[in-house]
């Protein structure tokens, strides 16, 4: 299992060190020619199955289980059922209002003002459904696929089959204040190979403990930097046969790039008052979510081929059992910030190469135990996610969950169909994005999923 701690510059260097230590490229000698084609990096880009929509994604993950019916789910008549009596107890009517927003009428609810604005950019998946009631297991099978055995990541999937285009940073960052359910597991490399793993960087006044080295002189820094490329060069001549020692020279070059080039990522002293205002961000302020969203845009910018934003840890997230008005407060320190991120990238013409995946474990129950409770429970078999850019119907609402949002009633997307729908817009055919690992090729949907065509812009 992955630590849930930040990663600092001495334990990226770990992982550089150890990713060959697995034997991955061993398993997989197609990554090593595309390193060997890539100067000898092993994230290189490589070609994906065909020409996806999208390049590059931002996937924004609300932690605790949303609510489908008070957020992206219109339901009127469980204000008008309220109190009544159903299997597993009393309906509860929504809390909050719904407004038909667009061109496209897209419904979305009063808690996401910001967002009604960009309507006509979403594409929303109402007849979501899961395996899984539970926190732990639901977070990780949105992220992995599997809610039982540790398996890649979404993110390491996407890393692994497309490389980076900067070299100088790693391929796939997630920016969290406080680690989800499940850990460090939800961007886990698990079997592939280690600078696939999701490197987490913090909030704060340092993001990156530790990336500037100890001061010394130019000249010493620079000798310890030629003499031990010498050595690794030394090395790996007399061993021609090892593949992996190229490949874990490269990484050790991308550590050292990302001294240099991640510094300037996290500085927003160049950005305007207006962009920082949009964002809902206060100069100098790195807490907000509108500084993850920011940062997001500028990682994208730098070629970052997955950056993951997680809005809140295992505690004071969307899991409102108590009182739905709780989640007025979290959809205000998301609303924002998002809007802004994709407008953004729609103006300076990046969305459309770019898939924005917005989404959260499960949602929440139309009903409770009694009829005078005010919050939800957890509802594994309806929910909603989104999406935006990146070859994605803007403008659009995607099945249906029936009139009070309990089942899904039409056009049902597993998880596993929402995982081969972003592969396919990413340009994979999902059963033929496989590594090989202990005898049986794996894949991110294993034996399931199917691509919601409907949804394809």
């Amino acid at each position: 299992m992955t630590p849930n701690n930040p990663i600092r510059r001495r334990d990226f260097l770990r992982i550089a060190a150890g990713c060959c230590a697995t034997g991955g490229l061993g398993l997989y000698p197609a990554l090593s020619l595309a390193a060997e084609a890539g100067g000898g990096h092993p994230l290189a880009p490589r070609p994906s199955h065909f020409p996806g929509k999208a390049k590059q994604m931002i996937l924004l993950f609300m932690t605790g289980g949303m609510s489908h019916l008070d957020t992206f789910d219109p339901k009127p008549a469980l204000r008008e059922r309220h109190g009544q009596k159903v299997e597993g107890g009393y309906i509860k009517g929504g809390d909050f209002t719904f407004a038909r927003c667009g061109k496209s009428g897209l419904e979305i609810s009063e808690l996401f003002p910001h967002l009604q604005k960009v309507a006509d950019e979403l594409c929303v998946i109402r007849s979501m459904y899961t395996d899984h009631g539970d926190h732990f297991q639901g977070t990780l099978a949105m992220h992995t696929g599997s809610a039982s055995v540790p398996l890649p990541s979404l993110g390491s999937w996407i890393s692994y089959g497309l490389g980076t285009e900067n070299p100088n940073l790693p391929s796939y960052m997630v920016l969290a204040k406080d680690p989800p359910y499940a850990g460090g597991q939800v961007w886990d490399n698990s079997f592939l190979p280690a600078y696939h793993q999701g490197v987490r960087i913090t909030p704060g006044e340092e993001p990156i403990p530790d990336i500037r080295p100890a001061a010394r002189s130019a000249s010493l820094a620079d000798l310890e930097r030629v003499m031990l490329e010498d050595f690794n060069k030394l090395h790996s001549s007399l061993r021609p046969e090892d593949l992996r020692l190229p490949s874990r020279m490269a990484t050790f070059n991308t550590a050292k790039g990302m001294m240099s080039e991640a510094p300037a990522v996290f500085d927003l002293s160049a950005e305007t008052d207006k962009t920082l205002e949009a964002y809902g961000i206060q100069r100098g302020d790195s807490s907000a979510f509108g500084w993850q969203c920011l940062v997001a845009r500028r990682l994208i910018e730098r070629g970052v081929r997955v950056v993951e934003l997680i809005d809140r840890g295992a505690g004071g997230n969307w899991d409102s059992h108590s009182n739905m008005e709780d989640h007025r407060k979290l959809a205000e320190y998301i609303d924002r910030g998002v809007s802004a991120l994709i407008s953004d990238l729609a103006e300076r013409g990046l969305l459309d190469q770019t898939l924005i995946v917005g989404c959260t474990e499960f949602g929440r129950t139309p009903h409770n135990p009694k009829p005078d409770e005010k919050g939800r429970g957890h509802h594994r078999r309806a929910f909603s996610c989104f999406l935006s850019g990146g070859g994605a119907k803007g403008g659009y609402a995607h099945g249906e969950s029936d009139e009070i949002g309990m089942e899904v009633a039409k056009d049902k997307v597993h998880v596993h169909d929402f995982h081969a729908t972003i592969l396919h817009l990413m340009g994979f055919d999902h059963e033929r994005l496989t590594y090989r690992y202990g005898g049986r090729d794996y894949r991110l949907t294993d034996v399931h999923g199917n691509v919601v065509k409907e949804i394809l812009a």
